[in-house]
């Protein structure tokens, strides 16, 4: 069983501070059915993997999603996908935040 993202939440984060979490890698997709690339940081790409794990699609479909309802370019959209599902996960509700 793959453990949660909070488990391992200060090992998640001090990667991020690694030189490798920078660095741009061109990555063949398939989206539908037609091969392309997108060059992404290793962080975003990682994070993209564990997104697509969650929710039980291969990282293919989860980025044909993406390519479906964006604007510009498939590298920053996966990118601001990628910042919203963080985002999404860090801001509590008003309607349970502590006044």
């Amino acid at each position: 069983m793959t453990p949660r993202h909070e488990d391992n939440a200060p090992a998640r984060l001090a990667a991020l501070h690694s030189p490798e979490a920078a660095e741009i890698h061109k990555r063949s997709v398939v989206i539908a059915g037609h091969r392309t690339s997108v060059s992404v940081e290793n962080a975003f790409w990682q994070a993209l993997l564990e997104i697509a794990a969650t929710r039980g699609v291969s990282a293919n479909r989860l980025i044909t999603e993406i390519d479906r309802d964006r604007q510009g370019n498939l590298s920053s959209a996966i990118r601001l996908f990628v910042l919203a599902e963080a985002l999404a996960r860090t801001i509590v509700p008003t309607s349970t935040a502590r006044e």
